[in-house]
């Protein structure tokens, strides 16, 4: 019987781990991206040239955000996927985002989304239309991404972190390798035709100051002095005055037990470990 043959939206971050993670377990991998080049175990096709690859998957995972026009994927492809012949599963990559501010309340699978923001409001609309698709679906809300190369020792390097303090204001998280797993394990259980929601994201909600002093910890550098968020707020971006406008703690009991795992790092001290041995082991001992 042939290995599933998995087709990949997107050769960002994320999807890249995913199918680092797919190949080694033994799948077949194709990935679209807008500027193809070499994979690793993997090919690589442009963006637009996806036809034949979605008539020969068995399952799909689209990594891309929507934008105002709506889900890119299903703009140039839903027609395809809904008749593709083989295909028996799709896995969409979105966000705790949908939940929306909850004052510190938790959210779970279960939780209705709430989306307070248009970027949230197109998530949620995306979802929906992931979930009308005839098979298996499978949808991921991610909470904040890092991992190497996009961590807090990044900012604190570059002398661009900031200490803003917020009392009460908790944030999920979640390491790229963890998203990589959880997607994994979802596509080697080839669910039932129905619809799940998953909660990706840590064990800890925790302050972004906190990171921030963990991190320098590690660095043995001094964190940042703190700032209340009353006098960061006025310095800060659009996007980022709606991070912090939004405050929740995610729930994600119900997400590992359907996959029967546990995250490689429950919190991000075990996060920020492990990328500070993988990028500064050698010379920073």
């Amino acid at each position: 019987m042939a290995a599933p043959h998995v087709l990949i939206f997107g050769l960002g971050y994320s999807g890249r781990a995913i199918a680092r993670d797919a190949v080694k377990a033994g799948l077949i991998v194709t990935v679209t991206s807008r500027s193809p080049g070499a994979g690793d175990g993997f090919a690589v096709i442009p963006f637009n040239a996806a036809h034949a690859a979605i008539a020969t998957a068995t399952h799909i995972i689209a990594t891309a955000a929507p934008d105002e026009a709506g889900d890119p994927v299903l703009a140039d492809y839903g027609a395809d996927i809904a008749i593709a012949p083989a295909l028996r599963y799709a896995g969409y990559l979105s966000t705790t985002g949908v939940y929306g501010n909850r004052d510190g309340g938790w959210v779970d699978e279960d939780t209705a989304p709430n989306p307070q923001s248009p970027r949230a409001h197109r998530r949620v609309a995306a979802e929906a239309a992931w979930a009308r698709l005839p098979f298996a679906v499978d949808i991921f809300r991610l909470a904040g991404i890092y991992g190497p190369g996009r961590s807090m020792f990044d900012d604190l390097r570059g002398g661009f972190a900031r200490r803003v303090v917020k009392p009460g204001h908790l944030f999920g998280r979640i390491h790229r390798d963890d998203i990589a797993q959880g997607v994994v394990r979802a596509i080697m259980q080839t669910p039932k035709p129905g619809l799940r929601i998953f909660n990706v994201s840590d064990d800890e909600p925790a302050a972004s100051a906190d990171v921030v002093v963990e991190a320098a910890r590690l660095l043995r550098v001094p964190p940042p002095a703190p700032v209340p968020f009353d006098q960061a707020a006025a310095a800060m971006s659009p996007m980022a005055l709606s991070f912090w406008a939004e405050n929740r703690r995610v729930a994600n009991a119900k997400t590992k037990a359907a996959l029967g795992l546990e995250w490689l790092y429950p919190t991000f001290r075990e996060g920020l470990a492990s990328i500070f041995a993988e990028e500064f082991g050698q010379t920073m001992r």
